[in-house]
């Protein structure tokens, strides 16, 4: 574990794909997807492993991802890659989609590598955007793919639910839920593009003119006042 934890200025979109649906029942995380973003942006430094997990796949499972046992044959186990895992997670803030289920898998396969890697808590923060979701659109459906659709995400190439790509939709929706651009700032040459933080070229020409005030006259500031006392006591113009 880092000796120095990052801010939460760093946040980690993740998830996973499983052979079923009860870690209490024996069943193993088969492919972990994490998008990275710092200060709102996608840097890119995403992680991305399939698992091999000493099991055989649920058929219900299989036909949501579309991950079979003899892809996976070759595959590392999660004692093999964890401390890795450790390292990339350690300090961020991490978005899931539904949290108990990913972070009780993680945790169920953090228990069986070894008690001394602890729990997700020892390392991050977790949001989950279901739960955001439900409070921003109560009584609706908040599944990923409603989600996209409602905020104006792409997922057509979307046919079967894959860790590393439904981070990368979970991060567009997120960013765009949450207020889509991060930051306009006149004095820079970068913005963060809303849908996922691509650089954008934002140059204001040095020998511009410069923009016009113009000031409101006593006859129209006087309509305005009139105006305002008509809205009463409860104008925020007041």
């Amino acid at each position: 574990m880092n000796s120095e934890k990052q801010t939460n200025s760093r946040q980690i979109v993740l998830d996973t794909e499983t052979t079923g649906l009860e870690p209490s029942q024996g069943h193993r995380i088969i492919e972990i997807g994490c998008v990275e973003m710092i200060n709102r942006r996608l840097t890119g430094n995403n992680y991305h492993q399939y698992l091999q997990p000493d099991r055989e796949i649920d058929e219900g499972a299989q036909a949501v991802h579309g991950i079979s046992n003899e892809f996976l044959a070759d595959k590392p186990r999660f004692p093999d890659v964890v401390k890795d895992f450790i390292e990339y997670l350690d300090g961020a803030e991490l978005i899931i989609h539904n949290a108990p289920f990913d972070v009780g898998f993680i945790n169920h396969e953090f228990k069986l590598a070894g008690d001394e890697f602890g729990k997700v808590a020892t390392y991050c923060g977790v949001i989950d955007t279901l739960v955001m979701a439900r409070k921003m659109r109560p009584g609706k459906k908040n599944n990923l793919d409603v989600l996209c659709r409602e905020y104006d995400v792409n997922n057509k190439h979307r046919e079967l639910h894959g860790a590393l790509l439904d981070s990368e939709l979970l991060a567009e929706v997120y960013l765009r839920m949450t207020g889509g651009q991060s930051t306009l700032s006149l004095d820079s040459e970068e913005t963060s593009d809303a849908a996922g933080g691509s650089a954008v070229i934002k140059k204001l020409s040095a020998d511009r003119k410069p923009i016009r005030i113009i000031q409101a006259n006593d006859e129209e500031l006087q309509a305005h006042q009139a105006i305002v006392e008509k809205m009463g006591d409860a104008s925020i113009w007041k």
